[in-house]
């Protein structure tokens, strides 16, 4: 499979996530660190929260058999993560 047909899988993933919540798109990290931090007393940011989850995938990738799904999830969440990046970069502007 081509670089490029995972990142177009990621990014129909990413879409049908959300059309599997009836939500116009994915976007539950936020409410997802929001509750590990009340419940930790950490502070992890929304674009943390992508990137540990991107961590896993990795992590995931390097035990048993090869899966796909490892990569397709893994650039979703880099680039879900790096949306969140961008909303601090284009403040800065």
């Amino acid at each position: 499979m081509k670089a490029t047909e995972i990142l177009k899988q990621a990014s129909d993933c990413i879409g049908d996530r959300a059309s599997e919540r009836d939500q116009e798109q994915e976007r539950s990290m936020a409410r997802t660190v929001n509750t590990f931090n009340a419940l930790t007393g950490h502070n992890l940011s929304e674009k943390e929260g992508w990137m540990f989850m991107a961590c896993l995938k990795m992590a995931r990738s390097m035990q048993g058999s090869e899966k796909i799904d490892d990569y397709v999830d893994g650039s979703a969440y880099i680039a879900l993560a790096g949306e969140c990046a961008t909303r601090f970069i284009d403040k800065e502007k």
